[in-house]
């Protein structure tokens, strides 16, 4: 009976311990939680989506592009970098840039620029700025003359003509065509091209005003000769003048005929 006795107990003993190690081991489970929500972004605002990119800068993209220094230059000193910064970032229209590479302004006379004031400086600068976004396509469908940050009018005339593989460019004293897109995001469209914009505003003479039309010389009055008349008194003195002298004529015959007679 012990040992029966002592086997019961010892294992018993040993059931218990189990069960301790496995509460021990095992503390209640704490009831089950949801799966952890991650929170997503914010869907993008339209702003956002207009500008995946971040800010454009139109002087970074030529300096990545080579070979435009002068046009960058001349952005910096006329302020129009800032310009095309704001405008960039504010205009819902977009714009288009044609940029004249260094070997354009290479065909220029030189000393050209700088006997250009600031003011011309600007407007030849604005005169490569079209207020609108240009795809190459749309150059099919614009209406002549282009109007640019310059200016429209007679003094400022930019025409394009679209070819099946080009697209020319005239401004009265330019003559080129598009050699290449720099850059383009359906906001901003920047053209290379191999000639500077000239317009005519600054690099054409306003003609002369023309003279004042001299009135025709009058031509002088013909001479009237003057119509004298004789006055009855005056026909009257000749007339008494004349009997005057034919009375002293035949008076004098007289006078000769009786001295002649008395001898």
């Amino acid at each position: 009976m012990k040992p029966q006795y002592f086997l019961s107990s010892f294992s018993i003993f040993l059931l218990f311990l189990h069960c301790t190690n496995t509460f021990a081991q095992s503390p209640a489970a704490a009831p089950a939680q949801p799966p952890a929500v991650v929170a997503s972004p914010p869907a993008a605002t339209p702003t956002q989506a207009a500008a995946p990119h971040g800010i454009t800068n139109v002087t970074k993209i030529l300096e990545k592009a080579g070979h435009f220094t002068i046009f960058i230059r001349l952005l910096r000193s006329t302020q129009e970098e800032n310009h095309l910064f704001s405008a960039l970032n504010d205009s819902s229209t977009g714009l288009t840039i044609f940029a004249p590479t260094d070997s354009a302004f290479s065909e220029l006379k030189s000393g050209t620029l700088n006997t250009l004031s600031d003011g011309d400086k600007s407007e030849l600068v604005k005169f490569h700025v079209v207020p609108t976004f240009l795809s190459t396509s749309q150059f099919q469908t614009v209406s002549n003359p282009l109007g640019t940050w310059a200016g429209t009018g007679n003094r400022l005339p930019l025409n394009v003509t679209s070819y099946p593989n080009s697209v020319n460019i005239t401004t009265g004293l330019t003559n080129t065509s598009l050699s290449g897109a720099v850059y383009t995001d359906n906001q901003l469209a920047i053209y290379k091209i191999e000639k500077v914009l000239l317009p005519k505003d600054i690099f054409a003479p306003n003609a002369p005003a023309p003279a004042p039309v001299k009135p025709a010389p009058e031509k002088p009055a013909k001479e009237v000769p003057e119509v004298t008349t004789e006055s009855p008194a005056a026909s009257v003195d000749i007339s008494s003048a004349r009997i005057f002298t034919r009375n002293l004529v035949v008076g004098s015959a007289g006078l000769l005929a009786s001295a002649m007679f008395s001898l």
